[in-house]
């Protein structure tokens, strides 16, 4: 039998001509890296959600803009399927502090990266640069879950 679809949404935040990633693989288990933002909660709009997520990952306050990704994970093994729906946001308060700590302990390393840097980087989805720098699609086709 297989599993519900689980939604998500991601930040994609650009400060300066920076990207900002995130590490959500505790114990450093692997080295990719992606947006921040995490699973929806019931009851709160994804915007709501998202700004939840980044605060929490990053520390930062931010204002949620339009979407401009819709991306899907799947890992046919287990049955996992998530859509992630990507919205512009721009920071609206704070600064990335050495002393934060994510309180639910998932994410560990966050950081801006220019556009040349992503590509010493393993990061997902493989759209994220051109949509971040505006140049890529609305939509990535379902791609397997990398870990």
């Amino acid at each position: 039998m297989s599993r519900p679809h689980r939604l998500a949404c991601r930040a994609v935040i650009l400060h300066e001509n920076r990207l900002l990633l995130v590490n959500a693989w505790p114990g450093g288990h692997s080295d990719l890296w992606c947006a921040p933002g995490g699973g929806a909660e019931t009851g709160a709009s994804l915007p709501d959600n998202l700004a939840r997520e980044v605060h929490e990952e990053t520390g930062l306050t931010v204002a949620v803009g339009p979407p401009c990704l819709v991306n899907e994970y799947h890992e046919p093994r287990s049955g996992f399927h998530q859509v992630e729906i990507f919205f512009r946001c721009t920071i609206a308060d704070g600064t990335l502090s050495d002393d934060w700590r994510d309180p639910e302990g998932v994410v560990h390393t966050r950081r801006f990266v220019t556009r040349d840097e992503m590509a010493g980087l393993r990061f997902k989805p493989d759209s994220l640069p051109d949509v971040a720098w505006g140049t890529g699609p609305g939509y990535d086709p379902l791609e397997l879950l990398a870990r």
